[in-house]
C-alpha cells in the first residue's frame, strides 16, 4: 500500500505541474493526482502477475518437450519444482487478484508475452534457478525466498519492462521503485495455506483524505507560504530558489500550520529525504535549514498547534 512519503511525492509532482503550467483549474489537477495514484494499483497488479505468467511459460515448455519425437527421460518426467512454487499458485488462485484483473481489463501479458518469455529465458540460465531446482525440500519458506530473489534479480531491474511500463503510463516512472518494494513486501508476508488477498491502495481513510487535503492547501496558499519563506531567507530572492525546492518548503510549511496530527520533526525529516531523491544533497541541507528556522519561529509565536501524536 502507498505510504505517506510516496503520497507527498505524488502531491509534490502535482503541485509542480499546477504552478509551472500556471493553471487555475484546480479540479482538473486534483483528478489527475487521484488518477495517478489509483493507476499505481494497476502497476502493482501487473508486476505481481509476472510471477504466475512465468510459471505458465514453464508449463508450456514442459508440454512441448514431452511431444518431441525423440523425447528423453528428462523430457517425459520433468522436474516440476518451479511450476509447483506455492507463491505462484497463491497469486494465480487469488480471488481478489483475479477479480481486479477482470474488472480493470488487465491482460497485458497475454498480449505482450515476449517480455515474460525473455525473463524466463534469462532465469533458466541462471545459478539461482539451478540451485532452486536442485533442492528437494519444497518448503513454503524456500518458495518465498526464491520468488523474492527472482523478482529482485530478474523482474525489478529489467530495463525493457521498465520502458514498457513508461510507455503505458508516464507517471509510473517514479512509481516503479516504490511498487517494486511493495511487491516484495507482499511476497514476504504471504502465509502458508492461507489465501492471498491483494493489499489495499491506502492504509486507511486518513491517508486517502491526506492526499487531497495536502494538495489543496498547498495549491490555495502557496503565495502566502512564499512570503513566509521570504521572511526567513532575507539573503535569498525567491527566483534564486529552485522551483522544486520552493515547493518542498511550501509543503513543509503547510504541514506545520494545517496538519495538527503530524509532528514537525516528522515533516522536516520526510521532506529532507524527498529532497535527496528529487533535488540534490545541497538542496536537502538548504531545505532543512529553512524548515527548521520557520518551525522555530512558528513555535515561538504560537502559530503551530499540534494535537495527539502531532505533539511527539
Amino acid at each position: 500500500m502507498i505510504n505517506r512519503r510516496h503520497i507527498r511525492v505524488k502531491v509534490m509532482q502535482s503541485v509542480y505541474a499546477l504552478l509551472t503550467s500556471k493553471s487555475d483549474n484546480l479540479v482538473k489537477e486534483e483528478n489527475f493526482l487521484k488518477n495517478s495514484i489509483d493507476k499505481m494499483y494497476d502497476l502493482y497488479i501487473l508486476m505481481l502477475d509476472v510471477l504466475p505468467q512465468l510459471k505458465n511459460i514453464a508449463e508450456e515448455t514442459i508440454e512441448i518437450s514431452k511431444k518431441k519425437h525423440f523425447a528423453t527421460e528428462e523430457n517425459l518426467k520433468p522436474n516440476t519444482k518451479f511450476i509447483d512454487n506455492k507463491v505462484f499458485a497463491a497469486i494465480e488462485q487469488s480471488v481478489s487478484f483475479n477479480t481486479y484483473k477482470e474488472e480493470h481489463g488487465i491482460d497485458n501479458w497475454h498480449i505482450e508475452e515476449k517480455y515474460i518469455r525473455t525473463i524466463y529465458e534469462q532465469l533458466v540460465q541462471s545459478s539461482l534457478y539451478a540451485k532452486y531446482m536442485e533442492t528437494t525440500s519444497g518448503s513454503f519458506k524456500e518458495d518465498v525466498t526464491f520468488a523474492m530473489d527472482l523478482f529482485t534479480e530478474f523482474i525489478a531491474p529489467n530495463e525493457k519492462l521498465a520502458d514498457y511500463f513508461e510507455d503505458l503510463n508516464i507517471s509510473w516512472v517514479d512509481d516503479i521503485p516504490f511498487v517494486n518494494t511493495w511487491v516484495l513486501r507482499t511476497i514476504q508476508t504471504l502465509k502458508k495455506n492461507k489465501p492471498f488477498v491483494i493489499n489495499r491502495l491506502y492504509k486507511d481513510d486518513d491517508d486517502k483524505v491526506f492526499v487531497m487535503d495536502l494538495f489543496r492547501k498547498v495549491a490555495l496558499n502557496h503565495t502566502k507560504f512564499e512570503k513566509e519563506i521570504a521572511n526567513k531567507t532575507p539573503n535569498w530572492e525567491s527566483d534564486r530558489i529552485a522551483d522544486l525546492d520552493m515547493i518542498i518548503i511550501k509543503m513543509g510549511i503547510c504541514e506545520f500550520l494545517h496538519f495538527a496530527s503530524i509532528p514537525t520533526k516528522a515533516t522536516i525529516n520526510e521532506y529532507i529525504e524527498i529532497a535527496k531523491d528529487y533535488s540534490s544533497t545541497k538542496s536537502s541541507f538548504f531545505i532543512n535549514g529553512v524548515l527548521d528556522k520557520v518551525c522555530k519561529d512558528f513555535e515561538k509565536n504560537d502559530r503551530i498547534q499540534k494535537v495527539g501524536r502531532g505533539r511527539l
